[in-house]
């Protein structure tokens, strides 16, 4: 049997990823209804969001005292946006928080290996929330369906 179907039968949705110049994954996705590109980061521990399009993702935003880290820079500057809304093909994730930052040095490295630079990238929070599981060989990741009780 199919990993697919085995995976489909406990609740996961498979979710296309896209390799890109620099070994990573790519993912399409809407953010609060936005038509985004993202990162896949498995190092990530929270996902985040240029802090340059708040607007365009319709994002409340907060201040934060959290200085981020990570690919090569430290110390930044951080804001917060909670309450937020991301669907993939087949999967819905509502109610997370977002960190801003700026992402000009994820992108600046995206663009000199010719890869188109993102918006944000998928971390961890996600990740671990709809317990993914990376398929590598067939460039996809599933993601379990979270039932919402209202």
């Amino acid at each position: 049997m199919k990993l697919k179907n085995i995976l489909s039968r406990k609740g996961f949705v498979k979710i296309k990823l896209k390799k890109i110049n620099t070994n990573h994954f790519e993912v399409k996705a809407r953010l609060n209804g936005v038509k985004g590109r993202f990162i896949l980061d498995t190092g990530a521990s929270n996902s985040c969001l240029d802090i340059t399009l708040a607007d365009q993702f319709k994002l409340k935003v907060e201040e934060s005292e959290t200085k981020a880290a990570g690919a090569g820079a430290i110390g930044m500057e951080t804001k917060i946006a909670s309450s937020n809304t991301i669907k993939f093909k087949g999967y819905k994730f509502k109610k997370f928080s977002l960190v801003l930052l700026d992402l000009t040095h994820v992108n600046t490295a995206l663009t000199e290996h010719n890869a188109k630079a993102v918006h944000g990238i998928i971390g961890a929070d996600i990740l671990e929330r709809g317990e993914a599981i990376i398929d590598y060989k067939n460039q996809c990741v599933y993601l379990k369906k979270i039932i919402y009780k209202f």
